[in-house]
């Protein structure tokens, strides 16, 4: 009995072992090479609570976002009357409908996989389908909408369909291959190989889920499965550069044509390469080799993601365990608004010489880099400069607004909060000061966070009342009533733990304030324009004038409102970043409402 429980427990782990080694063998990363230079793809399906959260959010911010299509398709009417009459079919396509239900009706599977890669740099976009009849039908209908098919072309039986722009040498390809839609941009004269790889008709030798990458990548950066998106740049620039890509190729060349049809310049000197751009494309990659990015959390209350860019080993030692003595920059933002930034000039300067000697040392070759040693030749001159103080003692800047709202009839706003510069020499800072300014040279502040009210007639300058303090490397600078109780906590904030480079909170309402704001600078940026555009003589032009800037104005009122449809869900932001020994990472914390 012992042994047949024994067998029956082996066997059973024998089945487990297989279903979880089993790959789908036309999972879109199937298809995707593993030496791709770029992939955003999802390794897992989201659940059923998750994605009906998120879809309800979509469906929420829908109406803004087809207010902005539709404005969009206003303004193209003119110039490209195609174009717009193609938008306005997809507008279409969403009346009465959910995205659920728009999804549905053109065949797209919101419970799929997909994959946007590069078959070198040209990009392929594929996607699951739950009714590839329906894809069709929606792809036929906004071909109708367009004023004209799609070329049709098919390669050992299965069809597609292209359409070429011949001003770039390129063509699109679109297909539906068994149950995936297929998207890509390639040469217009792609061989047949290359269209034969991107249909998915052959099978790279080894693929990107054969080489397992992404799953390593989310394991080490906590990427949740749903979204992973690399960027190999080791891969990306040589090919960039080297001439050896066919894409890039196809564009250099039709851009080559149109010189010569000016010039008379032939068509095979202008695309001559040097062999040495692929090595200096390398050099430069190797200084930053790939960048990633993914979600760590998204639910229905969360959207928290995590952008790492990978960088060389003496860049991230020059940074990774300097400590920035900018109060505020260690510690969470309290402020509605509140960003610190580290920018120790005197580090960020010592880096930037090492940068410029090493150029100077070993100049780029290839003719299409060479302006980089121009550029580096008098990064070094600017890096001297640098050192001369105050500026060569700064160390970073803060700035928290307590309350923020636009002001009446276009005018400047009104605000309150700190501003907070760090510096090794904050008395050095506060002369320079003022001696641009004279009517500071009766403040003498200690170092001791107690703040001195600015001069009368700097306060009526701003409007409300003002302080300055100054802490053992910081000067602080508070605007608004109530400012000064908050002065020498906010420089007695946690400064920068080793490696922390920037920080950010904003509050929904400050977000919603900053929308708003910057929604009234633009509209009285169109109510000034359209007064100087006025003529006493009325020219020819003037309608299609005035018809260009409404349009203009409304899909910047069609923008503003999406914004704000999304701001006003919004609970607060969080962003932070920092240098470790492996490069750099950003992440970011979206609560929702």
């Amino acid at each position: 009995m012992r042994s047949t429980t024994r067998y029956i427990a082996l066997g059973f782990a024998g089945v487990m072992l297989a279903a979880c080694g089993h790959k789908d063998k036309d999972a879109p990363l199937a298809f995707v090479p593993a030496d791709t230079p770029y992939v955003v793809a999802n390794l897992d399906i989201m659940d059923d609570a998750t994605r009906g959260a998120l879809l309800a959010q979509a469906d929420a911010q829908l109406p803004s976002q087809l207010a902005q299509l539709d404005a969009t398709a206003e303004r193209l009417a003119r110039k490209d009357p195609e174009g717009a009459r193609l938008l306005r079919a997809l507008r279409t396509e969403f009346n009465g409908k959910t995205i659920e239900a728009f999804a549905q009706g053109a065949g797209l599977n919101l419970k799929g996989y997909s994959a946007f890669y590069g078959l070198g740099l040209a990009p392929v976009l594929r996607f699951e389908l739950s009714d590839p009849g329906a894809f069709e039908g929606f792809v036929g209908r906004l071909e109708t909408a367009y004023g004209k098919k799609l070329d049709a072309a098919n390669v050992d039986k299965q069809s597609y369909r292209k359409y070429a722009f011949p001003a770039s040498g390129t063509e699109v390809v679109l297909a539906t291959v068994n149950k995936q839609a297929v998207a890509a941009l390639l040469p217009a004269d792609a061989s047949p190989a290359m269209l034969r790889q991107a249909l998915g008709l052959d099978r790279p030798q080894k693929s990107l889920q054969d080489d397992g990458r992404l799953a390593t990548l989310a394991k080490a950066k906590g990427y949740q499965k749903w979204l992973i998106g690399e960027l190999d740049l080791t891969r990306a620039l040589p090919l960039a550069v080297s001439g050896k890509d066919p894409l890039v190729s196809a564009i250099q060349k039709a851009h080559a044509e149109a010189i010569a049809a000016k010039t008379g310049e032939p068509v095979a000197t202008q695309l001559q390469t040097s062999p040495s751009c692929s090595t200096d494309a390398a050099r430069i990659a190797a200084r930053m080799p790939a960048v990633s990015f993914g979600y760590t959390k998204l639910d229905a209350k969360h959207q928290d993601a995590r952008f790492d860019v990978a960088l060389a080993d003496d860049i991230s030692k020059a940074f990774a365990g300097l400590k920035v003595a900018l109060p505020g920059l260690g510690s969470a933002g309290t402020a509605p608004f509140d960003v610190s930034v580290a920018l120790p000039v005197s580090n960020m300067r010592t880096f930037w010489l090492a940068q410029a000697d090493a150029v100077a040392a070993k100049p780029f070759s290839c003719p299409s880099l060479t302006d980089l040693n121009d550029s580096f030749a008098k990064l070094g001159p600017a890096m001297q400069k640098a050192a001369i103080p105050p500026f060569g003692d700064m160390l970073g800047v803060r700035i928290a607004l307590d309350s923020l709202a636009p002001g009446k009839d276009a005018g400047l706003p009104t605000f309150s909060g700190r501003l907070v510069l760090g510096t090794n020499n904050p008395e050095g800072l506060l002369a320079m000061g003022q001696m641009m300014v004279p009517a500071l040279a009766q403040l003498k502040p200690a170092r001791d966070g107690k703040p001195l009210p600015l001069p009368k007639d700097m306060v009526s300058m701003l409007g409300q009342p003002a302080w300055v303090a100054m802490g053992e490397k910081a000067l602080a600078l508070g605007v608004g009533a109530g400012a000064d109780a908050r002065l020498g906590d906010t420089l007695k904030d946690a400064v920068g733990d080793a490696g922390q480079m920037g920080r950010m909170h904003i509050s929904g309402a400050m977000y919603l304030s900053w929308l708003q704001l910057m929604e009234q600078k633009i509209d009285s940026l169109a109510a000034a324009t359209a007064t100087i555009g006025k003529s006493d003589e009325p020219s020819i032009d003037d309608s299609d004038d005035a018809t260009e800037a409404a349009a203009d104005l409304a899909r910047s009122k069609a923008q503003f409102a999406a914004m704000k449809s999304q701001a006003e869900r919004v609970d607060s932001i969080d962003a932070e970043m920092h240098v470790d020994n492996g490069g750099m990472v950003i992440t970011s914390q979206t609560v929702l409402k």
